[in-house]
């Protein structure tokens, strides 16, 4: 009976590691131990990050938000809160480009809001 060879599947997955790893620094990129371990680290940081991303890109929105509304003269919470008092259901993300590219329509908002504070 004839035997089998293993060794075009270990190097087929050896090489798909290294190849995943190509870039980073030293032995890193060059022996798969060391591959293997950056690639899962990689990945861990990876997973925690596009999670992180929108966290971070929330916070920036509020900041955009802030700005925009302090030149018409309120603050980010009350804005907010006569948002939701004006039954007016735009999200920040959409409110923070307002703000940004469109500051005609985004200061109809705000008064539109303002009317409902009084």
């Amino acid at each position: 009976m004839t035997r089998i060879k293993r060794g075009v599947m270990a190097n087929k997955r050896r090489k798909k590691v290294i190849k995943k790893a190509k870039g980073y620094l030293g032995a890193r990129s060059k022996k798969y131990k060391a591959a293997k371990e950056a690639l899962m680290k990689a990945g861990t940081q990876a997973y925690r990050d596009r999670r992180n991303k929108k966290r971070v890109m929330r916070r920036l929105w509020q900041i955009r938000l802030n700005a925009g509304v302090r030149e018409h003269g309120l603050t980010y919470s009350k804005f907010i809160h006569a948002l939701k008092l004006a039954k007016i259901e735009i999200d920040r993300k959409v409110l923070s480009d307002l703000a940004m590219n469109n500051p005609a329509i985004f200061k109809s908002v705000v008064e539109k809001v303002k009317v409902t504070m009084k």
